[in-house]
């Protein structure tokens, strides 16, 4: 499973690649929050909250991929930093909004800056020697600063005032500054060539079908997630504490997904592992959302949690193997990134609309339905070459 010739992942190379994915989607992993920071600031309405949420979100995941195509060149340290000051800048002036309207146009600055960096870090996956390591540690990271942020930055808002947790995001991109001259660089876009989900080599192009499919299983991960706490009061009767802390449990012991997904893509085969994968995540889902037991209730947050960061692992992998140019792992982030800001909305109107039942079987056929893309493009990584030209030496802007 290794794509052998790349840059080998040393500590700096983790370091650099876990400090730019962490803030390339720390928008999204940290909203609630931010949410709840604007609806307190500006004393707005769900709604209004929203729509503030959504323009920074969809900012990220259109400019991760329209940047997808630059990223795949060399140079991803002055990208991923030009995004790190366009961030800072849109994270100080959200602090010092005056009204909504600034607090929008801020918000979609910095979006845009997020997009940026997270275009060329998680493209920096494809450059690496060994994908499948470099996605576990680098996700496993993530996951961990992630979940330092969600309680730093609430901590802020409360003890410095309201709007401070932006300026704590800002010096994160001050810090992740010197740490992203590690970044892997990758061989040109015009010399890279990507199997393709038909097994030829063809431009490292990702189809529409399968950023589609990648959009649509984070729009149904996301929105399960999004109201998984609420399912869990309403239906197991857990106090808030209780179902928070459960939540976040199965986050942590998700990372044993991390570990698992290479591993079993080792032993049994990408493909198969990431089908099997793919139908506990989907069944997992099904049952947390209409269970109004306790116990399972906690079992499927768990397997779920797990099960989808398996699945991200092993669809990162599989892209950067078929794609030495970073240039599909950097359009399959974008799509994700699109589907996170959506799921909430569609999950959202589905569950007023129809209720927890109809919602589960609906969400579980989407996974299903979500995941034969990216199952295919796994056949695909299967059959792609595991040596790969050497990657040339980190551009001199990279310090």
């Amino acid at each position: 499973m290794k794509a052998r010739g790349g840059t080998v992942l040393t500590s700096g190379v983790a370091v650099a690649l876990i400090a730019g994915v962490t803030l390339g989607n720390g928008g999204a992993n940290v909203m609630p929050v931010f949410v709840d920071d604007f609806a307190s600031r500006f004393a707005m309405s769900n709604s209004g909250a929203g729509l503030v949420a959504a323009t920074q979100l969809l900012a990220t995941a259109v400019v991760t991929l329209l940047l997808a195509r630059r990223a795949a060149r060399p140079g991803r340290v002055g990208l991923t930093r030009l995004g790190l000051a366009c961030a800072g800048v849109g994270f100080l002036a959200a602090t010092a909004a005056p009204d909504a309207v600034t607090l929008i146009l801020a918000n979609l600055v910095l979006g845009a800056g997020l997009g940026a960096v997270y275009a060329a870090a998680t493209a920096a996956l494809a450059a690496t020697d060994d994908a499948d390591k470099a996605s576990a540690v680098t996700i496993s990271g993530t996951v961990a600063v992630t979940a330092l942020l969600i309680m730093a930055v609430p901590a802020a808002n409360h003890d410095l005032g309201e709007g401070t947790g932006f300026v704590l995001m800002a010096l994160c991109c001050m810090a992740a500054w010197p740490l992203v001259r590690r970044l892997p660089d990758g061989p040109p876009a015009s010399g890279g060539t990507c199997h393709g989900a038909d097994g030829n080599g063809v431009a490292a192009r990702p189809s529409v079908i399968l950023l589609a499919g990648t959009a649509l299983l984070w729009a149904v991960t996301q929105g399960a997630w999004s109201y998984a706490a609420v399912l869990g009061r309403q239906h197991t009767a857990m106090s808030d504490s209780l179902v928070s802390a459960v939540l976040a449990v199965s986050s942590v012991v998700a990372l044993v997904g991390a570990v698992v997904g290479p591993a079993a893509a080792r032993r049994f085969g990408r493909m198969r592992s990431m089908a099997a994968f793919v139908t506990a995540q989907a069944l997992a889902m099904a049952v947390l959302i209409s269970t109004h037991d306790t116990v399972l209730f906690i079992a499927a947050a768990v397997i779920w949690q797990g099960c989808q960061l398996a699945v991200l692992v092993q669809m990162l992998a599989a892209a950067a193997l078929i794609d030495p140019t970073g240039r599909l792992v950097a359009s399959l982030s974008g799509a994700g990134a699109l589907g996170t800001g959506i799921g909430p909305l569609a999950v959202g109107a589905v569950l007023d609309a129809a209720g927890a039942g109809v919602l589960s079987v609906l969400l579980a056929l989407g996974t299903f339905v979500a995941s034969l893309p990216l199952l295919r493009m796994t056949v695909a990584g299967a059959g792609a070459p595991a040596e790969r030209h050497p990657a040339p030496a980190p551009a001199a802007e990279a310090g």
